[in-house]
């Protein structure tokens, strides 16, 4: 990986140690737009990577300090995701500017990069989250078009085991999705937000048995 550093003055201390990474796409019509954004102290947003279409990846904020990327969000019952991550933005226009599918070199750096984090705080592959996980009524991104599969494969990222459909009821998968980690508070938005991430085929919010039977294998996976 080429980094290159480029602070930002938006961060503060950690109330908590380091146990997870969240995966973002910038949403912005250019990458330089996003780092001047995420660099300027009148934003009050920031992240500790950026990582460019091309694989070069921006520095911004050291990861021993809170930097501001997760805002109003809920991961295995931590409200304050911005003390517990490490974040990473992923140059991408997003869906509001023409979202399109990340290049080969910007996933080999993201992968990269998420393997030096994850190895240097002992993260475990079911803390690699998207925006869309622990936001899951705000948030699209990183969105459907990233490679989750590609980070699972590499023990990066969670994978489930194979499994078949448990015929849960409604509410029993909404039970189970939160107890795997999901704020289900909007219940509709955080079934979007599942598929979005395990199923991303078909984002239609319908719990259905391949739902069922991805959800039961996550949690297989965890011992949950």
């Amino acid at each position: 990986m080429t980094i290159i550093d480029r602070p930002s003055p938006n961060f503060n201390d950690r109330q908590r140690a380091i146990d997870m990474i969240v995966l973002h796409y910038t949403g912005m019509q250019s990458g330089a737009a996003a780092i001047d954004w995420l660099a300027n102290p009148d934003s009050g947003v920031s992240a500790h990577y950026v990582v460019a279409e091309d694989g070069t990846v921006v520095r911004m904020v050291d990861e021993a300090k809170r930097a501001w990327h997760a805002g109003r969000s809920w991961w295995r019952g931590v409200t304050d995701v911005n003390s517990a991550s490490i974040g990473i933005e992923i140059v991408n226009p997003g869906h509001e500017f023409g979202y399109v599918p990340f290049p080969a070199a910007q996933m080999d750096a993201v992968q990269a990069l998420v393997a030096e984090i994850a190895a240097r705080h002992a993260i475990a592959p079911a803390n690699v989250v998207g925006h869309s996980d622990i936001a899951p009524a705000r948030k699209q991104d990183p969105g459907e078009m990233f490679d989750w599969p590609r980070l699972a494969r590499a023990g990066l990222a969670a994978a489930p085991r194979p499994s078949v459909d448990p015929n849960w009821t409604d509410p029993g998968f909404l039970a189970a999705l939160a107890r795997y980690g999901y704020d289900i508070t909007a219940p509709a938005d955080a079934v979007i937000a599942f598929q979005r991430r395990h199923r991303p085929a078909r984002l239609d919010g319908v719990i259905d048995g391949e739902c069922r039977a991805i959800l039961r294998g996550l949690l297989l996976a965890e011992g949950l």
